[in-house]
């Protein structure tokens, strides 16, 4: 093994599912039984079975993404009932299931069967506010009775969610039907309408995939996080079981995001600087003061070879906690002094080692 290492952590699948499923239901006590249980079974599980099961996971935690966007849909119609009776003084008389508050003690079977029926509601109070609103601003526009029925039609296939701008242009086509001096001005401005809308409709659609996007991303990222915690966390954990102090605000050094210092009570003057990067762990051990004597560097190659055992536990260990580890990068025991804390283990520090470096094919 090696005083210095440079490895991408790979997590397991069922932790990366567990994570995800922890994001969604929340950080409550339900979400960390739901973590527990679905962790214990696939543990249960050989090979075969075990890839069964994680399917299952995956498939309840796409459904529960799934209960998400219905309850998005939910809200955003229910804003604009409050937002119809806030600008028009009327209330919209067009009901709206309720959102599922899912705990994670619902199975996937409830789970679809729920976004199955929703999405049903949710369809026809999307019709039903579309048509409200366009007999709303008919009536509004007080238009002749013989163009009433056309223009309310075509207002009403406005999707609930078109923006304002869009909706004050489709207004202002309407406004000049229900202001025609003739029926043919009026047939000329009510095609007006239904490009407007047409229009809208596709600013809509657009607007919806770039908000899906946005939540996507939102989501990757949130992930990526709580991926990269459960790391620290782990590893943090791992080396204390091994007999280290861990810490996250040692004073002796920069701090940066990521960062962990490893100490030992009989380690005076050595200490291993870790640091992750995204999914790569970096670990060099170095000096905390200056070697003195040829003593000093005797005892610096004596914790290498501890730190170096002591790694391979780590190892094992965090693999049982489904982080394994792929080294990309590693120094030898004593290929060189050790450098002072205040250096940078990063790429940097490593090009300029180059020459002593051994390189690890994957």
């Amino acid at each position: 093994m090696s005083s210095g290492v440079e490895a991408e952590i790979v997590l397991d699948a069922a932790v990366i599912a567990s994570l995800g499923m922890n994001r969604l239901l929340g950080a409550g006590a339900n979400a960390g039984s739901k973590t527990a249980e679905v962790l214990a079974a696939l543990a249960e599980k050989k090979a075969g079975g075990r890839a069964e099961a994680l399917a299952e996971v995956e498939r309840y935690e796409r459904a529960l993404r799934e209960v998400i966007d219905r309850n998005a849909r939910i809200r955003a119609l229910g804003d604009v009932l409050r937002r119809t009776h806030q600008e028009h003084g009327v209330v919209l008389s067009v009901p709206l299931p309720a959102e599922l508050n899912f705990t994670g003690a619902e199975d996937y079977g409830e789970l679809v069967t729920w976004c199955a029926a929703v999405d049903e509601a949710l369809d026809k109070a999307e019709r039903a506010i579309a048509e409200e609103l366009g007999r709303l601003v008919t009536a509004q526009l007080k238009t002749p009775a013989n163009r009433s029925e056309d223009l309310s039609r075509v207002l009403s296939r406005l999707l609930p969610d078109t923006s304002e701008a869009d909706r004050r242009r489709v207004q202002e086509a309407a406004v000049r039907v229900a202001q025609a001096t003739t029926d043919a001005e009026a047939e000329a401005m009510l095609s007006e309408v239904r490009l407007r809308v047409q229009e809208a409709g596709k600013n809509v659609k657009a607007e919806r995939e770039r908000l899906k996007a946005w939540a996507l991303e939102q989501d990757r990222l949130a992930q990526a996080e709580a991926e990269r915690q459960y790391i620290l966390a782990t590893v943090t954990k791992t080396f204390e079981e091994l007999g280290y102090q861990v810490d996250t605000g040692f004073s002796t050094f920069v701090p940066v995001e990521g960062s962990l210092l490893l100490t030992r009570s009989e380690w005076p003057d050595q200490a291993v600087r870790m640091q992750l990067d995204d999914s790569t762990l970096r670990a060099k051990m170095m000096r905390t003061r200056p070697a003195l004597s040829e003593d000093d560097r005797r005892r610096d190659a004596e914790r290498e070879r501890e730190w170096c055992d002591a790694f391979e536990a780590a190892k094992e260990r965090l693999r049982e906690d489904g982080l394994d580890m792929a080294l990309t990068w590693r120094l030898e025991p004593g290929a060189e002094e050790l450098p002072l804390g205040a250096q940078s283990t990063t790429t940097t520090t490593q090009k300029k080692n180059k020459p002593r470096e051994r390189r690890l094919e994957h």
